[in-house]
């Protein structure tokens, strides 16, 4: 579905560096990584809002230079940014941008406002953020996209709105030909949704690839710290130590083997981002 090879952008003194990696049909992808990583900058490469100074960037085998229309047509999004008329209607913004995507159906539109809880009437400059958030996603639902991208929506949702908006989701998904991009600080939503994992740091790919390779690649160490220690220092990418005990980020492989003593998890994405952000400064 996405295909970035050798990918790189520069905006001001922030660079995004050699990006390479594929998100494959029927995927919900995470996108990850602290404020500032490039989380945005991809995505507006990935929507052709951005062309990569180096590199190539294609959507469905398709490249923005020569079917730009095409693309554009099989992408729904929810950014950050505020896209809809604040003067106008949710029904009204929505046949005024709905004319740009062949699918578009005001029936769709209708029936997920409906059951975000939205009136068609409503202006959408008098919504809440969460609402305009919602009447975004409604609009990307009602044109039938391939590809749904979602920068941040999660975070503006009320806790029950969040569990609709993830069950809506899975029905996007239900058969296996739409893929999805969602970029979140929630971590715990990516922990139970998603199949492949981008986590940027600096504007450089740390990670990417399936859920399950990042599973296997990395352990959460817990116990006496000098116990921890006794592991080759390249596999402790950061060890913090407090009084009651000490745990500690590692790279894990098939042959590795760990005190009987010591507690073995996986990391949750949380996890992973906050011990791999700190290894510079780790105290081994």
């Amino acid at each position: 579905m996405i295909r970035l090879e050798n990918v790189s952008k520069r905006l001001g003194k922030f660079q995004l560096e050699n990006l390479t990696f594929e998100i494959p049909e029927g995927y919900i992808c995470g996108l990850v990584g602290l404020n500032g990583a490039g989380k945005t900058t991809l995505l507006h490469l990935i929507l052709g809002l951005y062309y990569p100074q180096e590199g190539r960037v294609e959507i469905d085998g398709s490249l923005y230079e020569n079917t730009e229309k095409e693309i554009h047509d099989e992408i729904g999004t929810v950014l950050t940014e505020e896209l809809f008329d604040p003067g106008l209607t949710l029904m009204e913004n929505a046949e005024e941008y709905g004319r740009y995507y062949s699918r578009f159906s005001r029936v769709k539109m209708e029936e997920y406002l409906s059951r975000f809880g939205l009136q068609p009437k409503q202006r959408f400059g008098r919504l809440s953020k969460g609402q305009k958030l919602k009447a975004q996603f409604a609009f990307a639902l009602s044109h039938d996209p391939k590809l749904l991208i979602l920068d941040e929506p999660t975070a503006n949702f009320d806790p029950q709105f969040r569990e609709q908006f993830l069950e809506v989701l899975t029905e996007f998904m239900e058969d296996g030909k739409r893929s999805v991009i969602l970029a979140t600080h929630l971590t715990e939503d990516l922990d139970r949704l998603a199949d492949y994992l981008i986590y940027l740091e600096n504007g450089k790919q740390i990670f990417a690839g399936d859920i399950e390779s990042f599973r296997e690649g990395y352990r959460i160490v817990s116990g006496e710290s000098y116990k921890i220690r006794l592991l080759p220092p390249d596999r402790i990418l950061h060890l913090e130590e407090k009084p009651y005990g000490a745990k500690a980020l590692v790279k894990h492989g098939r042959q590795n083997h760990y005190d009987k003593e010591l507690q073995i998890n996986y990391p949750t994405i949380e996890e992973f981002m906050y011990f791999y952000s700190k290894r510079y400064g780790k105290s081994h």
